[in-house]
């Protein structure tokens, strides 16, 4: 029997990914709302409920799992839509109380020592100034937010006023929306005080930078992955994901060993997770950054051409209640990465690789995967900027035998992209 799977915010690149999985014969994929109507600018949790509800009871079959791998709002309405039609998903309090950046730290004081020194600050307060138990270099970032956005890096009084300001405007595209779901929960009562617009500090780790990829069923927490996040040179904007990881194994044991510690802690279950680390080795200090209740879809093609199946399958498998699949080394590379091609200023985009010249890099270079993240005439501001730091080209996945070869391929596809741009002064 046909086994049919709504995923809230389905495209092509992962329908792909999903219809590739074992046993895929006998599901059936369909698309939950659109991937702009939930990651839009002016986001309504309960209208995108109403919505998400109304599509569900106009299904005249059976509806047999709901899931997700995006930030919020959707990582909210999966358990929230799950409960309504009584389907397997984690608990929405074990959710938010992971995604919910100052809350999340206070969990993990309980359980961890991994952390770094944070505080809630006051945005109302027209004198508020850096916590004394903290130390610059720091972060300022909302308590919910995605891809970065909104987090400000401070190195001085002067740029910690600056990012309150910024933030005082910032806080309410994602906070008001995520104040309809704290309503549905009972709160501890400074969170319930706080309420969902809000930011708060934390010191800035250093190291090198990795995700814990895993999954918690039934009181059993798994790791099944670590993959490394690797940043340009002064900039913390990514340029690739790398998998396997290049860490020593008695690291990546020591990260999952606390991943396990905070996914317990927190009490999520039937879920996926990625936890992101920081880890020094000149001071041997571990900083767990942040959690994430939900499977990285960027890492989804980097598992499938390694381990021969993508991390798909584990969040698959939970919906469906079952133990999850996973099968280590069973690709056909060793070796995967995902890279961002970015430019660090704004421009206007005259020109962009064709289909026809992306289809023959892609034959040229075996094991790559381009896609083009901007349109030709627009602003790169247009799209947003990743993380406040630089915009996004295109997104170039490499598969081969080692890092060297990772590196040769996306050398080889960057040399043979053509990108035009006019610089944004030049054309006012």
């Amino acid at each position: 029997m046909t086994e049919n799977i709504f995923v809230l915010g389905l495209d092509e690149a992962n329908y792909e990914l999903l219809s590739s999985l074992p046993g895929t014969g006998t599901y059936e994929f369909h698309q939950l709302l659109t991937f702009d109507e939930l990651q839009g600018p002016d986001i309504s949790v309960p209208d995108l409920l109403e919505k998400a509800q109304g599509q569900l009871d106009a299904f005249d079959r059976s509806i047999d799992a709901i899931v997700g791998y995006l930030d919020f709002p959707v990582n909210v309405m999966v358990p929230i839509l799950c409960d309504r039609y009584g389907l397997t998903s984690a608990d929405l309090e074990a959710v938010v109380k992971s995604e919910h950046k100052y809350w999340s730290r206070i969990e993990q004081q309980k359980v961890i020592d991994e952390y770094p020194g944070f505080a809630l600050l006051d945005l109302h307060e027209e004198h508020t100034s850096l916590p004394a138990h903290l130390r610059y270099p720091v972060w300022i970032k909302p308590v919910v937010s995605h891809s970065s956005q909104g987090a400000h890096y401070v190195q001085n009084d002067e740029d910690f006023q600056r990012a309150l300001n910024q933030e005082r405007g910032e806080v309410e595209k994602l906070g008001g929306p995520f104040d309809d779901v704290l309503a549905m929960l009972d709160l501890p009562q400074e969170i319930a005080d706080s309420g969902g617009p809000a930011c708060m500090v934390e010191e800035a780790a250093v190291g090198e930078q990795f995700t814990v990829e895993g999954f918690s069923r039934r009181g059993r927490v798994e790791i099944y992955g670590v993959v490394d996040s690797i940043t340009y040179d002064d900039s913390p904007s990514f340029l690739r994901y790398q998998y396997p990881s290049r860490l020593p194994s008695h690291i990546r044991d020591y990260m999952m060993e606390v991943s396990r510690k905070v996914i317990s802690g927190v009490g999520l279950t039937n879920s996926t997770f990625n936890i992101e680390y920081f880890w020094d080795p000149e001071t041997e200090k571990l900083r767990l950054l942040e959690v994430n209740t939900r499977h990285s879809q960027s890492h989804a093609l980097l598992f499938e051409m390694v381990d021969g199946v993508s991390n798909h399958a584990t969040m698959l498998s939970l919906a469906l209640d079952r133990d999850p699949y996973h099968r280590e080394s069973g690709g056909p590379y060793s070796s995967s990465a995902k890279w961002f091609l970015r430019r660090f200023s704004d421009g206007l985009v005259t020109r962009v690789p064709t289909s026809a010249e992306i289809a023959e890099v892609e034959k040229a270079v075996p094991g790559t995967s381009i896609e083009i993240a901007v349109e030709e005439g627009s602003w790169l501001s247009e799209g947003g900027a990743d993380g406040s730091y630089s915009f996004g080209l295109a997104q170039i996945f490499t598969s081969g035998d080692d890092e060297a070869d990772l590196m040769d391929k996306y050398n080889r596809c960057v040399d043979s992209l053509t990108f035009e741009f006019d610089d944004k002064e030049e054309a006012a």
